[in-house]
């Protein structure tokens, strides 16, 4: 779930400057000093962080990962102390020591020390703290140890579940008091609508139905992101549960693909037709799904979208070649073990079987149960 969204100017597009569980901790004095610290600094990154000498900023991608893991280390230090946003280099080596006791990979603590590296540059150039050199390293894996860029079996069902809860809101029957004043603060800032005239129509808006549908669809079929940049909604078959991709549409074929989808998917899409049919941006295209500024799903925004549901979901990505194409091979991968070679050859559109070869190979986890039944 997210919380305050920093893209009123653009330059913070796609990128989460208050996540909810703060937004929810915070008073609103505090909300608008922390969310301002937080806008100076992504902002900053995003234009020198790599290398402020030459003016050479990290890439968006980067930034927005990284930006949660600052958000946890912040609420990490206000559970130990109080409230702050001049957070020191103890509080940043006495987090390290945190994380050095956490049932966590290396991985990931190696990926929220350099998110603190970046939050202490940023304090160091522009806000003169002391420059910090991190007391502890945790040991990085070689190359040849690093997962293979799909999503596994137990990471996919994380993945649906975190679809279902992006940019939700609570009922507006649910939320009372300060509560539903935060959220109303949330909503017409994302609505740009004064608070006055935010209506429960509003609020039953804010729940929408286009990530769920977008992501769980993409698990079930597979699709390319350039198949979910030209997916329309002459696609979707509901009577028959199915995607039916024309030969125009088809990447990579000339040929009319079916493609199955689970009931519940089905059902979803069923309710996002429905609410997509009241969007004003949806009225001259029948694209089946759009970003918030009107534009099509590519590469990058759709790895953006995957790194964040992940995020949410606590499934490390740090070094790990993570794309919108690791859905894609997750199930190119489970469909072989669960079915076979030629079921993951039409679910996934290919035009030849040697294509769908390279899922063959039986998922670490199939051959760690099978060691187990041998014995």
């Amino acid at each position: 779930m997210t919380g305050t969204n920093g893209g009123d100017d653009g330059l913070l597009d796609g990128i989460t400057l208050v996540p909810e569980p703060t937004h929810e901790r915070l008073n609103e004095h505090q909300l608008v000093d922390y969310r301002t610290e937080r806008e100076h600094c992504l902002k900053w990154l995003l234009a020198f962080g790599k290398d402020p000498n030459r003016a050479d900023g990290y890439a968006q991608g980067t930034v927005e990962t990284r930006a949660y893991r600052m958000d946890k280390f912040y609420r990490w230090v206000w559970n130990e102390h109080s409230y702050t946003t001049d957070v020191t280099t103890t509080h940043a080596d006495a987090y390290l020591r945190h994380l050095a006791h956490l049932d966590k990979s290396n991985a990931h603590k190696n990926a929220c020390r350099k998110s603190l590296m970046m939050l202490y540059s940023w304090r160091h150039h522009q806000r003169g703290a002391n420059a910090w050199e991190p007391e502890i390293t945790f040991s990085q894996p070689n190359q040849s140890s690093i997962p293979r860029d799909y999503l596994t079996n137990a990471e996919r069902g994380k993945v649906r579940n975190a679809a279902l809860e992006d940019g939700t809101v609570p009922s507006f029957d649910n939320a009372y008091g300060e509560r539903r004043d935060r959220w109303k603060a949330y909503l017409a800032q994302r609505f740009g609508t004064p608070k006055s005239e935010l209506t429960r129509e509003d609020w039953e808006r804010a729940n929408s139905w286009k990530i769920s549908t977008l992501v769980w669809t993409s698990l079930d079929g597979g699709l390319r992101p350039i198949e979910v940049e030209r997916a329309r909604t002459s696609w979707v078959d509901l009577d028959n549960e199915v995607l039916r991709i024309p030969r125009e549409d088809a990447a990579k074929s000339s040929t009319d693909w079916i493609v199955s989808l689970q009931s519940k998917t089905v059902e979803m899409l069923e309710k996002w037709l429905t609410e997509r049919a009241t969007i004003e941006k949806y009225e001259d295209t029948d694209k089946l799904w759009l970003t918030r500024f009107g534009n099509t799903y590519q590469s990058q925004s759709l790895r953006r979208l995957l790194h964040r549901l992940c995020d949410a979901a606590d499934i490390d990505t740090e070094n790990r070649k993570m794309s919108w194409y690791s859905i894609r091979h997750s199930t190119g991968t489970y469909m072989v073990t669960e079915e076979d070679l030629s079921a993951a050859q039409a679910q996934l559109r290919h035009r030849s079987p040697e294509t769908t070869m390279k899922y063959s190979q039986a998922p670490p986890e199939s051959r760690q149960d099978a060691l187990d039944r041998m014995g």
